[in-house]
């Protein structure tokens, strides 16, 4: 049973299920704020980006295949395949239903996806915009809030200058999430030659810049609240910084690929919950 259990955790987290569950979840407790009702578990909106999480991640383990990835047994490259394909379905499917506005900006998105994981840049050297270390930090955590904020407030019919508040926000939340990741891979990237933020401000440095992203994601949260004022999503807000602040400590202690996985993008689905939690 228990080697069931586990064998189902790292199915969910290696094929980016639980990503794009965490992706999916942004996506509705943005919605919640501008439509004030709840949002449907279902739309071709979620539906697209569900399926594009799929379909981004599971690509990028199908090329960095060498055998084994992540301390996995090299039969979970067939489940990439299967992965890969469901998110394939559902991101055509979902894009007859979708607005030109919408498919407009998915296009934008594909671009800098593509060119942030596969070597197509025209330029000698360094030909993946993940290379070049400002810029992996800064189109990451742009293309996270492009999808789980700026994406729902299209697909509502809302003005995005009517949410400056809620897009700074997530621009926030995501930035510190991948300033984590970005710790984590210090080594890799500096044995690639890639100069990331946490290389250049140092490991230390790097902390402080994540404690002072989380203060600012709670001022800002204070700021949406009296615009907003719900109880219920300031409460969360603070809940939020406050575990992704014990899971950087946590990580720092005993880092994993599994712990990472599931504590740091974690905090997406715990936020996503705590701002859809009903109203007392």
């Amino acid at each position: 049973m228990v080697k069931l259990l586990t064998r189902i955790t790292d199915l969910i987290l290696y094929t980016s299920v639980f990503t794009a569950c965490c992706a999916t979840g942004l996506c509705m407790a943005t919605e919640r704020l501008i439509n004030i009702v709840y949002p449907p578990l279902i739309s071709h909106l979620h539906i697209l980006v569900f399926g594009s999480s799929l379909l981004v991640y599971n690509t990028q383990h199908i090329i960095k295949w060498q055998g084994y990835i992540f301390g996995l047994h090299k039969d979970m490259r067939g489940w990439y395949f299967v992965f890969f394909s469901l998110g394939m379905f559902m991101v055509i499917g979902s894009l007859f239903f979708l607005s030109a506005e919408i498919l407009v900006t998915c296009i934008i998105l594909s671009l800098f996806t593509f060119t942030y994981s596969w070597p197509l840049l025209p330029f000698k050297g360094r030909k993946r915009l993940r290379e070049y270390g400002w810029l992996k930090i800064l189109v990451l955590t742009g293309v996270w809030t492009i999808v789980t904020s700026i994406l729902p407030i299209l697909y509502s019919n809302k003005h995005i200058m009517d949410y400056p508040i809620e897009v700074a926000l997530r621009f926030i939340f995501i930035f510190t999430l991948c300033m984590i990741f970005d710790i984590r891979d210090m080594q890799t990237d500096a044995k690639s030659n890639i100069s990331t933020l946490p290389n250049k401000v140092g490991i230390g440095n790097s902390y402080l810049l994540i404690n002072a992203a989380l203060l600012i994601f709670v001022l800002l949260s204070v700021v949406q609240y009296v615009r907003y004022p719900m109880p219920v999503r300031l409460a969360g807000a603070v809940l939020t910084a406050i575990a992704t602040r014990l899971v950087v400590s946590y990580l720092d202690k005993h880092p994993s690929g599994k712990a990472y996985l599931a504590l740091a993008d974690g905090m997406m689905l715990l936020y996503a919950v705590l701002i859809l939690a009903p109203n007392p």
